[in-house]
Formats: structure tokens, C-alpha cells, sequence
């Protein structure tokens, strides 16, 4: 019964997208406009009530528009916030869209926060809860991408307030770029305190995105990619370009870094395209303790780390020996002008150590990179042995 359902709702969108196989002459051209104007009001609740059936007789197929998952780990006081928000979105009573909580192996009330909101979440927007036992932000997506009931697919952490039209923006987006691998949101802080001097240097790696007010399309020349907040994939991408194991999943130091932009460029490096899509507006809650000097130092160390692997994804193989020596020598060229041109600032002002720390170990990052995959690969070899 599922499957005769199934058929009946592709059969809405079957030939949406695809070239045509001859071309089309004038009458033909208006048959097709006709057979594409948007349907009744009425047509389209119904269609969407149906599409909600059928993914659950048939959880394994894409036949919702839109999951929305939010990867937390701790998050009993901050879910609630990112789950409000996604209440009050607007404009979706056609869209057949889901929320997929996945929890990180959280240790606080995180699982009792979602059971609260489950009781009160609204019975035609699916509310979903998944418990991923292994640590790391990596793991919770790679998890959530095989719980999706939907070929889109974005990305809160439990610090991301989306604006009332992010879904509906994230949804659009992705129906007129069929080739956008992922698309990022525009991301504002929401800071506790003020963030030190100069914090605009560094706010990027802090996940804040600020590109302007037209989409914006990634070339991979400029090395410049979204970050895994606020970011829709489209799942055909991700199964079709990202390995089961990745190999930044796992904490550098106390926490995972460049595991976003290692699926990100895998997607890349497979054709498909990255595009920034301002239309997603949200809020990134940033407190008072993510501009403690020391929480900054390490993460800049971490960040610093996974330079190789990410610099190294966006090069050829045959070419990867001689990129690595001229990032080499670029990161040493970095270091010297830093020095030079902050002097004493270096110790004293904290965006400018950070900015240093982060040059500092993209010059070791080949070393304990390589050290990282060795032991990764003794590790895997060993649990099979």
C-alpha cells in the first residue's frame, strides 16, 4: 500500500528538473506551463497530509520536503530556545517538513527536554528524537543523514536561533539550485558580553557568516567555505561524497575541528556546488565564557590542526607533495609578518595571539595530521584483528 502511494506522489514531480529529451514547440511549451502551475490551496494540503502518512509506511524513502536536525550535546537550557523558533516559523503549511533532535550523548535533562516538547509539538510536523552515543558534532550529522526522510536536509546546533523564514528560505533555495551540494545560512552572533577589539578578524571561525544580501556561489579557488551551522545538504550529496569515516570526527584537544568543512569539500570535490543563501537568516548565541582567552587559544589550536586535512582535500593528489611544502612556507611567511607587524600585541592582545596560535599549528598541522590517520588506520586494522 505504501509503495502504491509512493508512486502516486512522484508522479506529481516526475520530470521536474530533468532536460528535455527533444525540443519543444509552442503548444508543447504551454502544456508544460500549464501542467506546472502551482496547485490549489486545498490540492496541496491534502498532498501534504499524504507525503506525512507515507514517511511513516515508509520510513526509508525521501518523501518529505524539508528535515530539519538540531545536534546537541548538553543543550537542556538551550533547546528549548532553537525549538521555539522552529515553531514559529512561517509560511510552511504546504511543506511536509520534519525536526530530527539528535543527542550527542548528553549527560543532563537534554532527553527530558525534548520528551516535555513532544507533548505539546504539533502532530503535522513530525518531532523526532536519535541518541548518538559517540562524541563529536561529525557523528550526530552522519547520524541524522540516515534518519532523514527528505532529500534536504539542515543543520542547527542548539546555540542557532533560525529567523522565522529560514525554513522556508532553505526550502526555495533548494528547489532553483538542483546542483547545490549545500548551501549556508547569513549568521549574526547574539553575544552575551562584547566581544573584544578586532573581534571582526576571527568572528568567521566562530561560525559567523556575513556575505553580503545576494547568494554567493563558493569557488573552490578562493578556499573559502560555510560552516556546518545553519547549513541545508542535499542528501544525495552527502551519501554520494562523503566517506563513512571522516577522518576529523574526532576531538582535537577538547573539542572537534574542520569536521564541517571535511564533508563540505568532499562534496566539492565530487561537483557539487556550495552556495551562501542570505535568505537564511539566523542568530548564533554566543556567551560570555566563548571569549574566555584560554577557550579561545584552544580552539584556535584545534582549528590550526586540521588545516592539512581540509587545505589538502581542495588539492589533487599528484599535486598534494608540493601544495603541502608551499603551505609550508606560507604559514612560516605568516608567523614572521605577524611578528613584525603586532610585535608585543602578539602576547597581549587576544585576537592577535589567537590569529597566531592558528598560524603556529597550520605550520605543524602536516605532521600531526599524518600521526592522526597512522593512528587511526592501527586502531581500525586493530579492531579487526
Amino acid at each position: 500500500m505504501a509503495e502504491s502511494f509512493l508512486a502516486i506522489a512522484d508522479s506529481f514531480s516526475a520530470g521536474v528538473g530533468s532536460p528535455p529529451a527533444k525540443r519543444l514547440g509552442a503548444s508543447d511549451l504551454q502544456r508544460r506551463a500549464m501542467a506546472h502551475r502551482p496547485l490549489p490551496s486545498y490540492t496541496q494540503r491534502l498532498l501534504r497530509r499524504l507525503r506525512l502518512k507515507l514517511a511513516n509506511a515508509a520510513p526509508g524513502k525521501e518523501v518529505l520536503d524539508l528535515s530539519v536536525v538540531i545536534c546537541t550535546y548538553n543543550g537542556e537550557h538551550r533547546l528549548p530556545k532553537v525549538l521555539d523558533c522552529l515553531l514559529a516559523q512561517l509560511g510552511t503549511e504546504h511543506l511536509a517538513w520534519e525536526v530530527i533532535v539528535v543527542d550527542n550523548n548528553s549527560t543532563d535533562g537534554t532527553a527530558q527536554v525534548f520528551k516535555t516538547y513532544q507533548q505539546q509539538w504539533p502532530q503535522d510536523i513530525p518531532l523526532r528524537y536519535a541518541f548518538e552515543p559517540r562524541q563529536g558534532a561529525g557523528y550526530a550529522r552522519q547520524s541524522a543523514i540516515t534518519l532523514a526522510r527528505s532529500p534536504l536536509i539542515g543543520f542547527l546546533d542548539d546555540d542557532n536561533h533560525p529567523a522565522l523564514g529560514w525554513v522556508v528560505a532553505a526550502h526555495r533555495f533548494g528547489q532553483i539550485h538542483p546542483q547545490a551540494g549545500a548551501f549556508g545560512s547569513r549568521i549574526r552572533g547574539d553575544f552575551e558580553v562584547t566581544p573584544p577589539p578586532n573581534f571582526g578578524r576571527i568572528g568567521s571561525l566562530l561560525a559567523l557568516t556575513e556575505r553580503g544580501s545576494a547568494p554567493l556561489l563558493y569557488a573552490p579557488k578562493q578556499k573559502v567555505l560555510p560552516p556546518a551551522a545553519g547549513l541545508v545538504v542535499r542528501r544525495q550529496a552527502w551519501l554520494g561524497s562523503v566517506p563513512d569515516q571522516l577522518s576529523l570526527a574526532d576531538a582535537i584537544g577538547f573539542r572537534a575541528a574542520g569536521e564541517d568543512l571535511e564533508v563540505v569539500l568532499h562534496m566539492q570535490r565530487h561537483g557539487w556546488e556550495i552556495w551562501y543563501n542570505p535568505a537564511m537568516r539566523m542568530q548564533h548565541e554566543i556567551p560570555a565564557s566563548r571569549f574566555e582567552r584560554d577557550y579561545l587559544l584552544q580552539m584556535f589550536r584545534g582549528i590550526g590542526l586540521s588545516r592539512h586535512r581540509t587545505r589538502m582535500l581542495s588539492v589533487p593528489l599528484w599535486q598534494r607533495p608540493l601544495a603541502a611544502h608551499a603551505y609550508l612556507v606560507n604559514d612560516i611567511r605568516k608567523i614572521v609578518r605577524h611578528l613584525v607587524k603586532y610585535q608585543g600585541e602578539v602576547v597581549s592582545d587576544t585576537v592577535t595571539a589567537c590569529e597566531m596560535r592558528l598560524y603556529l599549528y597550520s605550520l605543524i598541522s602536516p605532521f600531526y595530521i599524518t600521526q592522526r590517520l597512522w593512528r587511526q588506520r592501527w586502531m581500525r586494522w586493530s579492531s579487526k584483528s
